[in-house]
């Protein structure tokens, strides 16, 4: 190995051969330069053994012409791939910048020559040194080769075409400093090139000049380099949370979140998890969340806890957020109970996501013990808290609680919307409570400022087809056409189902044709209530036409079967079951029961 060890003053020139100024330089500082598999020969002859030791040279060159130094004429290099020149060995040789199209000359003594010695030094391409002329990859001609990616991850960047600075600052501290402030001036290029240029030559910026850089690149949309900053930051054990977070965020936002997981599950496979804060875990929570995956999200949090770091607010938040939006009750209210064990108060967005919670998944004691909580905390519950509560509790059958919310609801200033008179009138259905339902209706009707929609009429319908006040349904039916509201199916059918309570069969008829009339398509609901009014009605002959118009159907031909057999119609009950096996139609149960009592046995056998 040669060493040289600088104690002379250099004289420096820049590319086109002017002079650029003399420098000193501190004895005794040593550099491990890099090469790019110069062959330096001399007829056959090559010089200096493997690596060497060079005062901040990049690439060590040893230049001659006829025997003799080349000590003012600056080195120009196209390209630097072989060099071929002619020496003795009591020569001495010169040092040069020439990757930079920058001659640096230095004195020094040759050792015994070798025969066909090479550089080779693959241990160090990886190193850069900052140059007092600036100067682009691409003129130099020379693939300058990076790995610097983790074993694991198996990624490899290439950081963007840039220059190298001649530091002349040592200073890590100030260095770093440069690096901060040029990040937050959102100056990409110029920090980057003073963060390669002191990790090159062995300077080492601060964590939060580092974090800074990478923000500034993430947010400029330069990832490629974002990452590779963040591969030489980790290498050199320089990364911290904050860097693992703002790395994560980039991979996510440039790739997507099955990259970022990617990289998460390579970091913990080699073990840099263990540094981990809760702050690179709400990320990565956060990052799952985005993508709606709640399988990821619930393994992050597990992960979190088994590694004994104590969940914060924003952790909590982030959790039952994305829990309730990906349908995931049971996993919510978990957290929610964890929340409360580590002792935190759990905040207003996490009060309504729970409370929406419970309220979908049905559980309206938890959900009327968060509601109370909110009310004792000071927060005010928006209209739709308001409105899932009651609706929670009239679905449950809870109609005196329902309504003492809706007191609460004109208690703080709300006034109650269509969502609310539905789920009071919902309420009292459930309850059994159908009087009670229809008059409500009656006095949302003097409301003002409340729109009548199809949902609050067909709950009065259902009121009344529960009372069978078959005149009631058809005046709340003409008011709904009148209103101009969207006549649907389901009106109809509660109109019917009213007239067939009340032993109206024509006036039933009358409903389906004037149904058709308007164009509403009738379903199996409305045939199977026709069908049962006309049998109590003994319309025979529109129970025959109402039967040829519609499509064969199971549930019809065994409606029509039990209301035969029990008005004692039992030939014309035998007639049907027979015309319902030889289509292919299946008899139910209570179906096949009746005509096993009606029917012979060879014949009995034969249909079923």
């Amino acid at each position: 190995m040669v060493e040289i060890l600088s104690s002379y003053s250099s004289i420096c020139c820049i590319y086109d051969g002017s002079r650029f100024g003399k420098s000193s330089v501190r004895k005794q500082e040593r550099v491990c330069p890099s090469f790019c598999f110069l062959n330096l020969r001399a007829s056959k002859m090559s010089c200096l053994q493997n690596n060497c030791i060079v005062e901040h040279s990049p690439i060590l060159l040893v230049v001659a012409q006829s025997g003799r130094l080349c000590e003012f004429k600056p080195l120009v290099m196209p390209r630097m791939t072989k060099i071929s020149f002619s020496i003795r060995r009591d020569h001495a040789v010169s040092a040069c910048y020439c990757k930079s199209g920058v001659v640096y000359r230095q004195q020094i003594s040759m050792l015994a020559w070798d025969q066909e010695v090479r550089f080779s030094t693959n241990e160090y391409l990886q190193k850069q040194l900052p140059l007092g002329s600036p100067v682009i990859q691409q003129e130099l001609g020379v693939e300058i080769m990076h790995d610097l990616s983790c074993s694991n991850l198996e990624r490899q960047f290439q950081l963007s075409e840039g220059k190298f600075l001649f530091l002349e600052e040592q200073d890590e501290e100030l260095l770093s400093k440069r690096i901060l402030i040029l990040s937050r001036l959102n100056k990409v290029k110029s920090a980057l090139e003073m963060f390669t240029s002191m990790t090159a030559s062995g300077l080492r910026p601060n964590a939060h000049a580092c974090n800074s850089l990478l923000s500034s690149l993430v947010r400029n949309g330069s990832h490629n380099d974002a990452l590779k900053v963040f591969e030489i930051m980790n290498k050199k054990g320089m990364a911290t949370s904050h860097t693992f977070s703002l790395v994560l965020k980039a991979v996510a936002s440039a790739q997507g979140c099955n990259s970022a997981l990617e990289m998460f599950k390579a970091l913990e496979e080699e073990g840099i998890s263990k540094t981990f804060d809760v702050i690179v875990y709400n990320t990565m929570i956060s990052i799952c969340g985005k993508a709606r995956n709640w399988i990821e999200t619930e393994r992050t949090w597990r992960k979190l806890r088994q590694n004994a770091l104590r969940s914060t607010m924003i952790t909590y938040e982030l959790l039952v957020s994305i829990f309730v939006q990906c349908g995931q009750p049971e996993f919510a209210v978990d957290a929610y109970y964890d929340m409360i064990q580590s002792g935190l108060e759990p905040s207003e967005d996490i009060l309504k996501a729970i409370l929406c919670s419970c309220t979908k998944d049905g559980k309206w004691d938890l959900g009327l013990n968060i509601f109370q909580k909110m009310l004792d905390s000071g927060i005010k519950p928006n209209m739709i808290a308001f409105n899932s509560m009651i609706n929670c509790l009239g679905k449950a059958g809870k109609d005196d609680l329902a309504f003492k919310v809706y007191n609460l609801l004109k208690s703080v200033g709300h006034r109650p919307d269509g969502y609310t008179w539905s789920a009071l009138l919902c309420a009292l259905y459930r309850s059994n409570r159908y009087a009670d339902a229809i008059q409500l209706f009656e006095g949302i009707k003097t409301e003002q400022d409340v729109d009548l929609n199809a949902h609050l009429y067909n709950m009065a319908l259902m009121s009344c087809r529960r009372l069978g006040l078959w005149e009631r349904s058809l005046q709340l039916l003409w008011q709904m056409e009148k209103s101009g509201i969207q006549m649907s199916t389901t009106s109809y059918n509660h109109v019917i189902s009213a007239c067939e309570v009340s032993r109206e069969p024509k006036v039933a008829l009358q409903v389906y044709r004037h149904m058709i009339q308007r164009k509403c398509a009738p379903d199996t609901f409305t045939y199977l209530s026709l069908i049962r009014s006309c049998i109590w009605g003994s319309l025979w002959t529109e129970i025959e036409e109402i039967m040829e118009v519609v499509a064969p159907n199971s549930s019809l031909y065994n409606a029509l079967i039990h209301g035969l057999c029990l008005r004692g119609k039992i030939e014309e009950a035998k007639i049907m079951y027979k015309k319902m096996c030889s289509i292919g139609l299946k008899p139910d149960g209570k179906t096949r029961a009746l005509m096993l009592q009606h029917l012979p046995c060879d014949s009995r056998f034969d249909g079923i």
